[in-house]
């Protein structure tokens, strides 16, 4: 059975009216029609064209799958049709769809949701500015919250008085504590403060918000060291999760800044923002391709709940599977 048909199959049971796949279908629509519309008119009957890797080549780099990764899938796909004699357009795109996702394929019964192993569980926040970050922390937060886990915020990005004032308006909004210090004090003390005051109160989760500066890589890495550094003296094995937030629609760019914060911090996820707002949805695979980084979350429209944990069927029937 072809991946298509596997998707069609593993749905076809489900209910196409719940929340997380309305959701997905919705938000990929843009990505969807970028690749899925484009691969299917590679050409106009059901033979494989003479050109079909060169147009494959152009397709995979406008969704900023990247160069090296683009070059893997195209030869070890040529290589499967060989082998396995493909003469149809339709079989030789099942078979790319599988050549793309296979790292993910082999993972797709992993949760990608955190585990509240210790208490407090801390999560760091790494991302530049613009990216969503401060968005995407309420984001989290809420979705804990209607897990019934207690949830604190720290406001560790100091150099940016509206980074500050933003999280303490979703702190307001989700009626949760926000810890802060003044503007261009040491992000690490109002790190420390937070953990102390996690630790003593017994929150579930700490999330901690921190600079988004990559002007130089060497400042970045003290900070966000020291930072690690001073929460573990409070909460041991702190931070348990580092998320990398990343706009989906920087492409290429965005693994450049995935890059420079994983050699920064050890990043245990990454979460894709906007992806509801981009055609070019290859950045996911880009990021776990040249840097082993899984996605953790996707954003996938603007409302408080359309985050969501990243579930590779899900995506695969958003992006892939015509109705």
């Amino acid at each position: 059975m072809g991946l298509f048909s596997f998707l069609k199959e593993k749905f076809s049971h489900k209910d196409k009216s719940s929340d997380s796949i309305l959701t997905y279908d919705k938000g990929l629509k843009k990505a969807k029609k970028a690749f899925t519309d484009k691969i299917n008119d590679i050409s106009k009957d059901d033979s494989i064209p003479s050109n079909y890797f060169d147009k494959l080549e152009e397709i995979l780099i406008e969704a900023d799958v990247g160069i090296s990764l683009t070059t893997e899938i195209i030869n070890n796909l040529a290589n499967t049709i060989r082998e396995n004699k493909i003469k149809t357009l339709h079989e030789a795109n099942e078979a790319l769809v599988s050549e793309m996702f296979k790292d993910y394929m082999k993972d797709e019964n992993i949760k990608n949701d955190i585990t509240f192993n210790q208490v407090p569980t801390v999560l760091l926040v790494v991302g530049v500015n613009g990216v969503g970050k401060t968005t995407s922390i309420a984001k989290l937060a809420n979705r804990y919250l209607k897990m019934n886990k207690t949830v604190m915020l720290a406001a560790a990005d100091t150099f940016r008085a509206g980074a500050i004032e933003q999280l303490k308006e979703w702190g307001n909004r989700l009626k949760i504590e926000v810890v802060t210090g003044a503007v261009n004090s040491d992000p690490a003390s109002v790190a420390y403060t937070a953990a102390k005051k996690a630790k003593e109160q017994k929150t579930d989760l700490l999330i901690v918000d921190t600079a988004g500066r990559l002007q130089t890589k060497t400042n970045l890495m003290n900070e966000l060291s020291k930072i690690s550094r001073v929460i573990s003296k409070e909460i041991p094995n702190a931070p348990h999760e580092t998320f990398l937030i990343l706009d989906a629609t920087t492409g290429q760019n965005g693994v450049i800044q995935a890059k420079a914060f994983n050699e920064a911090t050890k990043i245990t996820g990454a979460v894709i923002t906007k992806m509801d707002g981009t055609s070019k949805g290859g950045i996911l695979l880009a990021i776990r391709h040249d840097l082993n980084i899984p996605v953790r979350f996707m954003g996938l429209g603007e409302t408080l709940d359309d985050l969501k944990e990243f579930d590779i069927n899900l995506y695969l029937h958003g992006l892939c599977v015509e109705e």
